[in-house]
């Protein structure tokens, strides 16, 4: 059966996660039943990267398997059907054994700190009104990729089978007003970015010194860790393919 995957972008805040859960509005949800009502036929929606309740995403994709003919104004009409904090990017199709999730390479975050109160920015960044040092900040990032066991920044009671990952980027950067953790890697755990985030915070107040930031990667103890900022800071970035996806 042919394979196709459809890329979108989603302003998470209305939303109880990614995948489909009972007795919640998720973004699977919401694209599965704007095709159901567009194509008359129902299908199944693998995700390519999981992000919790209230968390963005400026790139993520989902695969399906779809006999029939995809409607020639697709885009525009499922578009008007979704609601308008999701939207359809693009469809194309793949290899019928190419898969969103595991032929990814990498994916990056971002979490944004806004420091001075502005209306605007309110619902998509952290509110930080505290006196930092970034180059502690910075410092910490760089620590972050001497290791690949991050079991200390996972939330509890996750399944899976390993808590190792490849740190590619991490770093801190100013983007206009917002003070941003920059962070890439082929694998992310669950709450990891927001927790590598909290703790590191705590290393730029002064709370916590360099050295007491490596103990608690080295720890491998989630209780060590921070995960005291809230989901609407965070952004899924970009899912990254070999080449073009599929």
């Amino acid at each position: 059966m042919p394979r196709y995957f459809l890329e979108l972008s989603y302003k998470g805040t209305a939303y109880s996660g990614f995948q489909t859960q009972d007795n919640a509005n998720t973004i699977q949800a919401e694209i599965e039943k704007a095709f159901t009502i567009l194509q008359k036929d129902k299908v199944s929606f693998t995700g390519s990267s999981r992000t919790d309740a209230g968390v963005h995403a400026q790139q993520n994709f989902f695969h399906f398997d779809y006999d029939g003919i995809i409607h020639p104004q697709f885009l525009y009409k499922v578009n008007a059907i979704l609601p308008e904090d999701i939207v359809v990017q693009g469809v194309k199709p793949v290899k019928d054994d190419a898969h969103c999730r595991f032929d990814a390479i990498s994916r990056e975050y971002k979490y944004f700190i806004y420091r001075k109160k502005n209306p605007f920015l309110q619902d998509r960044a952290f509110f930080y009104p505290y006196k930092l040092d970034t180059e502690k900040l910075q410092q910490a990032s760089v620590i972050i990729k001497e290791y690949n066991d991050f079991t200390s920044f996972s939330k509890r009671n996750t399944q899976v089978k390993t808590f190792r990952c490849e740190i590619l980027e991490s770093q801190w950067i100013q983007d206009d007003e917002c003070l941003v953790y920059n962070v890439k890697g082929n694998r992310f755990l669950r709450g990891m970015v927001r927790a590598l985030t909290a703790t590191m915070l705590k290393v730029g107040r002064g709370k916590l010194s360099l050295d007491e930031f490596r103990a608690i990667i080295e720890a491998k103890d989630c209780t060590r860790a921070s995960f005291a900022v809230p989901a609407h800071g965070l952004f899924l970035v970009s899912v990254n393919y070999p080449q073009n996806p599929g």
